[in-house]
């Protein structure tokens, strides 16, 4: 059972059943708000997660993210949210350009 903590919402720990889910999916399905303002199409970058540790239990960079990577709008510890399915255990963060202002952040 993949667990996603979110190491600055307050190292908050999610847990889902399946391991054919992408993060953004898992987070939503928590009631934990985070941006898509493409519709989880992989269009933009605004569901930009930082992955701190587990990055081997992700599936491999989408074509949308190896593009946005081309541009350097995508880091190489950085994927998207709502292209990276979970397979195991990853610990992850909110970018800083992406945090909403209406939520409450432990850094």
């Amino acid at each position: 059972m993949p667990e996603i903590e979110i190491s600055n919402l307050y190292n908050r720990k999610i847990n889902t059943n399946s391991t054919e889910k992408r993060a953004l999916e898992i987070i939503h399905e928590n009631f934990i708000d985070w941006m898509h303002a493409c519709g989880k199409k992989g269009r933009c970058t605004t569901c930009k997660m930082i992955i701190e540790e587990g990055m081997e239990n992700l599936a491999p960079v989408t074509q949308s993210e190896e593009r946005f990577r081309n541009q350097k709008r995508l880091g190489e510890k950085e994927r998207l949210a709502c292209q990276a399915v979970v397979f195991g255990d990853i610990k992850i963060k909110v970018a800083n350009k992406n945090k909403f202002p209406h939520m409450e952040y432990s850094d």
